[in-house]
């Protein structure tokens, strides 16, 4: 039951939508409550401090790729192509400027 419970809290987008603090909380609640020694406890909570990284992570890529395919389809222009483009007009205006 225990290893159900702390798996129950380590999982994927819910933790990642929780702020770091209410993680630390909820670890150490859940520590206390099932009554763990110290080693353990700290264990736990350098567990799901890592778990919440890793999610976090995941999920900030899942949100990078869903709105860069949502660029795509929509063909915006990304910073990129806006900064060749303005370079390019800035090489034409020096060459315009250059010749009387």
């Amino acid at each position: 039951m225990f290893e159900y419970l702390k798996k129950s809290l380590l999982t994927g987008v819910g933790l990642a939508l929780r702020s770091k603090n209410e993680i630390e909380d909820l670890a150490k609640e859940f520590a206390q409550k099932s009554k763990m020694s110290q080693d353990e406890a700290r264990d736990f909570l350098q567990e799901c401090q890592q778990k919440y990284e890793e999610a976090r992570t995941g999920f900030d890529k899942k949100v990078e790729k869903t709105i860069e395919k949502i660029m795509l389809k929509l063909e915006l222009p990304s910073k990129s192509d806006i900064k060749k483009l303005n370079d390019r007009i800035d090489d034409l205006t020096k060459k315009l400027s250059d010749h009387p």
